[in-house]
Protein backbone atom coordinates (compact mmCIF):
# COMPACT_ATOMS: atom_id res chain seq x y z
CA UNK A 1 0.00 0.00 0.00
CA UNK A 2 3.17 2.08 1.04
CA UNK A 3 4.80 1.39 -2.26
CA UNK A 4 1.36 2.50 -4.51
CA UNK A 5 0.85 5.78 -2.13
CA UNK A 6 4.32 6.86 -3.55
CA UNK A 7 4.06 5.81 -7.14
CA UNK A 8 0.92 8.25 -7.47
CA UNK A 9 2.74 10.50 -5.45
CA UNK A 10 5.64 10.42 -7.64
CA UNK A 11 2.96 10.42 -10.33
CA UNK A 12 1.92 13.60 -9.59
CA UNK A 13 4.76 15.60 -8.94
CA UNK A 14 5.82 14.54 -12.18
CA UNK A 15 2.85 15.74 -14.04
CA UNK A 16 2.75 19.10 -11.71
CA UNK A 17 6.57 19.62 -12.87
CA UNK A 18 6.49 18.24 -16.39
CA UNK A 19 5.13 21.38 -18.01
CA UNK A 20 8.18 23.57 -16.44
CA UNK A 21 10.96 21.27 -18.09
CA UNK A 22 9.77 20.96 -21.33
CA UNK A 23 11.67 24.03 -23.56
CA UNK A 24 10.34 25.39 -26.79
CA UNK A 25 12.18 26.90 -29.56
CA UNK A 26 9.53 30.05 -29.85
CA UNK A 27 6.85 30.39 -27.08
CA UNK A 28 3.68 28.61 -28.12
CA UNK A 29 0.86 30.72 -28.81
CA UNK A 30 -2.81 29.98 -27.72
CA UNK A 31 -4.90 31.07 -30.26
CA UNK A 32 -8.80 29.92 -30.19
CA UNK A 33 -10.29 28.28 -33.34
CA UNK A 34 -11.81 31.31 -34.33
CA UNK A 35 -8.58 32.82 -35.06
CA UNK A 36 -7.09 30.12 -37.06
CA UNK A 37 -9.65 29.47 -39.36
CA UNK A 38 -10.05 33.12 -39.94
CA UNK A 39 -6.16 32.77 -40.72
CA UNK A 40 -6.22 30.08 -43.15
CA UNK A 41 -9.26 31.32 -44.89
CA UNK A 42 -7.16 34.91 -45.88
CA UNK A 43 -4.49 32.68 -46.63
CA UNK A 44 -6.22 29.88 -49.33
CA UNK A 45 -8.59 32.45 -50.35
CA UNK A 46 -8.00 36.19 -50.07
CA UNK A 47 -10.33 37.19 -52.12
CA UNK A 48 -12.97 35.78 -49.54
CA UNK A 49 -15.81 38.47 -48.18
CA UNK A 50 -17.76 37.19 -45.03
CA UNK A 51 -21.45 37.02 -45.81
CA UNK A 52 -22.21 38.14 -41.85
CA UNK A 53 -21.68 40.98 -39.65
CA UNK A 54 -20.66 40.82 -35.98
CA UNK A 55 -24.05 40.78 -34.28
CA UNK A 56 -22.88 42.46 -30.97
CA UNK A 57 -19.23 42.48 -30.01
CA UNK A 58 -18.23 42.81 -26.25
CA UNK A 59 -16.71 46.36 -24.84
CA UNK A 60 -13.72 44.34 -23.55
CA UNK A 61 -11.72 41.23 -24.01
CA UNK A 62 -12.47 40.45 -20.11
CA UNK A 63 -16.30 40.69 -20.60
CA UNK A 64 -15.86 37.97 -23.56
CA UNK A 65 -14.10 35.84 -21.13
CA UNK A 66 -16.78 36.62 -18.27
CA UNK A 67 -19.48 35.69 -20.68
CA UNK A 68 -17.82 32.55 -21.96
CA UNK A 69 -17.16 31.74 -18.51
CA UNK A 70 -20.69 31.66 -17.23
CA UNK A 71 -21.54 29.70 -19.77
CA UNK A 72 -19.38 27.13 -19.31
CA UNK A 73 -20.79 27.37 -15.78
CA UNK A 74 -24.51 26.86 -16.80
CA UNK A 75 -23.62 24.24 -19.48
CA UNK A 76 -21.79 22.40 -16.08
CA UNK A 77 -25.34 23.35 -13.97
CA UNK A 78 -27.87 21.81 -16.67
CA UNK A 79 -25.44 18.60 -16.77
CA UNK A 80 -24.87 18.72 -13.24
CA UNK A 81 -28.90 18.86 -12.61
CA UNK A 82 -29.56 15.83 -14.89
CA UNK A 83 -26.38 13.71 -13.26
CA UNK A 84 -27.88 14.40 -10.21
CA UNK A 85 -31.75 13.99 -10.43
CA UNK A 86 -30.86 10.50 -12.77
CA UNK A 87 -29.13 9.29 -9.65
CA UNK A 88 -31.49 9.95 -7.32
CA UNK A 89 -34.13 8.45 -9.50
CA UNK A 90 -32.03 5.34 -9.38
CA UNK A 91 -31.72 5.14 -6.03
CA UNK A 92 -35.27 5.53 -5.16
CA UNK A 93 -36.25 2.90 -7.81
CA UNK A 94 -33.37 0.40 -6.09
CA UNK A 95 -34.74 1.62 -2.68
CA UNK A 96 -38.25 0.53 -3.51
CA UNK A 97 -37.56 -2.70 -5.45
CA UNK A 98 -35.38 -3.78 -2.05
CA UNK A 99 -38.69 -2.97 -0.16
CA UNK A 100 -40.64 -5.05 -2.29
CA UNK A 101 -38.48 -7.97 -1.83
CA UNK A 102 -38.13 -7.23 1.98
CA UNK A 103 -41.54 -7.78 2.47
CA UNK A 104 -42.19 -10.33 5.60
CA UNK A 105 -46.53 -10.32 5.16
CA UNK A 106 -47.63 -13.78 4.94
CA UNK A 107 -49.25 -14.73 1.56
CA UNK A 108 -52.48 -15.41 1.52
CA UNK A 109 -54.17 -17.85 -0.77
CA UNK A 110 -57.02 -16.61 -2.41
CA UNK A 111 -59.86 -18.73 -2.80
CA UNK A 112 -60.78 -19.65 -6.17
CA UNK A 113 -64.31 -20.51 -7.32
Amino acid sequence: MMARNLMLLAGAVLIGVAPFLMTFETPPTFDGTDNRGREAIRRDHPDYRPWTQVLWTPPSPEIESLLFALQAAIGAGVIGYYVGLSQGRAQRRDAGADARSTDTRPKVPHASC
